[in-house]
């Protein structure tokens, strides 16, 4: 695991992000860490961190502990946020 800038602002709660397909490609990393109160305060972090990360990840099915939810979404210590872009194939 690789670990991102987590707390640098002081705020929030420090979660884990994993990143899947295209997303892993765009972060480079296969997981990382970052603090924020909601899920999309931890996105906008990650996004800052990785160029180009931001474009997958406003297509990208995202998961907390394993189930759906969205930007607004409160986050608990030590959750995991998985990212999944669009997969092609049948």
């Amino acid at each position: 695991m690789t670990s991102g800038p987590v707390g640098a602002s002081g705020a929030g709660v420090d979660v884990t992000i994993r990143y899947w397909a295209s997303a892993r490609a765009a972060a480079g990393v296969e997981s990382e860490r970052f603090g924020g109160h909601r899920v999309g305060d931890v996105l906008e972090a990650a996004a800052a961190a990785h160029t180009g990360l931001g474009a997958v990840l406003r297509v990208s099915t995202i998961l907390l502990d394993g189930r759906l939810v969205t930007a607004s979404d409160p986050l608990s210590e030590g959750t995991v946020l998985e990212v999944l872009p669009p997969f092609a194939g049948g």
